[in-house]
């Protein structure tokens, strides 16, 4: 039998709230803008070097769940410390320096018509996700922490209905440990797993179950490629609707996923607003299916 959330809400009922829930992202986000907190976050993210695509595909090809990475000389400056026995991730650096005598000449290339001709070389570079590194001062507070985990029950079986839903679909969903700081994770293979970690809270496993369906209804057949060329706004999209229909069904996820969606929309109002129309036609979908009338169901 499929497990289903019990609601006495009707549809209509259900669509305004999810408007009012999606049109309050906005709002809090800009209310997160205006903290302290978000200035220490502000400063702590824009220390970090945008990499190419090619090597942000290398990045997540060796670790699913990266979020930030750095090379161990620039963690320490930003207070963390690599642990000790952590396997770095490999990524492809660029460097250039004139031509000797002893270069190939045909590898050389002029540098914007200037005359000066360099070589161009790419070497290899290891760095390491923040999840492979602790603060150097533990007292000093983690700027990155914009989502608080929940620490609450599931009373209403979200996860179990989620679960089944996913399962309807041809998905696997498992509770696995997973290494780092990530609650979750879709695979993007074909092998059509949904992981959510083990060590969650029946709340927070909850929120991550609906963040990871919402991934399936929006991202699951997108190029991977093209997933990781827009990560921020598929990340905003699919914590969106997990707040949605988290709230819709009496969980409240605002703690968690206001900070989570400021992050990976960098508090940015058009992105949330950009994105309105696919999250709530998501969370319509998801909220649908995994929702029982109580009449209905006593009938």
């Amino acid at each position: 039998m499929v497990r289903k959330v019990a609601t006495q809400k009707s549809i209509e009922e259900r669509r305004d709230q999810a408007e009012a829930l999606q049109a309050s992202i906005g709002e809090q986000v800009e209310q997160l803008r205006q903290s302290e907190q978000w200035t220490r976050f502000l400063q702590f993210a824009q220390a970090f070097h945008a990499y190419s695509l090619n090597n942000v595909l290398l990045i997540l090809s060796q670790n699913p769940t990266a979020t930030r990475v750095a090379g161990f000389r620039k963690w320490l400056e930003l207070g963390r410390q690599v642990r000790k026995g952590e396997k770095s991730i490999k990524i492809f650096g660029y460097r250039e320096r004139k031509v000797t005598d002893e270069d190939d000449q045909n590898e050389a290339v002029d540098v914007l018509g200037t005359g000066e001709r360099v070589v161009r070389y790419f070497p290899i570079l290891s760095v390491f996700d923040q999840s492979q590194t602790d603060p150097t001062d533990p007292e000093a507070g983690d700027p990155t922490q914009l989502a608080q985990q929940l620490h609450c029950e599931d009373p209403a079986g979200i996860l179990e209905a989620v679960t089944d839903y996913l399962t309807g679909q041809g998905w696997t969903v498992t509770r696995e440990h997973i290494s780092g700081s990530a609650n979750g994770y879709t695979t993007t293979d074909g092998t059509r797993r949904v992981v959510i970690d083990a060590a969650l809270s029946p709340a927070q496993a909850a929120k991550t179950g609906l963040h990871e369906a919402a991934h399936v209804i929006l991202h699951a057949a997108e190029d991977h490629a093209e997933y990781i060329a827009h990560r921020g706004i598929r990340e905003t999209e699919a914590e969106s609707v997990a707040y949605v229909v988290a709230g819709i069904l009496g969980l409240d996820t605002t703690s968690y996923s206001i900070g989570y969606v400021a992050g990976w929309s960098h508090g940015e109002a058009d992105t949330i607003r950009s994105t309105a129309a696919r999250v709530l036609k998501t969370a319509h979908t998801l909220a649908d299916a995994i929702t029982a009338d109580v009449e209905a169901s006593a009938a």
